[in-house]
């Protein structure tokens, strides 16, 4: 597990807030974060480099599909509560379809916005962590300071 920081220190050292991870392994592969003050998707599919100099497909999210990101998020943030405490099952996790319609129904609504465009731009991850409960209803515990990538665009 990465060291953890004081948010404070976090915003002063120029990391910026993770709304939502949607993939984790080794590290987030995927989500919702701020760039620039701005929230916008991230994404990496580079599984052979987790930590450290792993670039990013990074593009605007709007204020409504953050929302939309935002209240899924909540719904599985509820999950794990659940599920942690083991009076949810495994096999009860909202992602895998059909337990919970609402979640089902904002997959359908995000696919679009979760598809990287031709012009998204490539940044270089660093992840912090804070001292709290990892998954929380208002978000992740993480945060990310961005730098420019080695190249400006996704090759599709």
């Amino acid at each position: 597990m990465a060291e953890t920081w004081d948010e404070r220190q976090l915003i002063t050292d120029g990391f910026e807030r993770v709304h939502v991870e949607s993939e984790w392994y080794d590290g987030p592969r995927s989500g919702v974060a701020d760039v620039d003050g701005a929230a916008h998707y991230f994404q990496n599919d580079d599984y052979a480099d987790i930590n450290g100099a792993a670039e990013y497909r990074v593009w605007p999210a709007s204020v409504e599909a953050l929302a939309l990101e935002r209240e899924q998020w909540a719904i599985y943030a509820r999950w794990n509560e659940r599920h942690e405490a083991r009076t949810s099952a495994p096999d009860s996790h909202p992602g895998i379809g059909g337990i919970d319609a609402r979640y089902d129904e904002l997959n359908a609504l995000l696919a679009s916005h979760r598809q990287a465009p031709a012009d998204a731009r490539r940044l270089v991850a660093q992840w912090q962590f804070v001292a709290d409960r990892r998954y929380q209803v208002e978000g992740v515990n993480c945060w990310v300071r961005w730098r420019p990538g080695q190249t400006a665009v996704v090759e599709q």
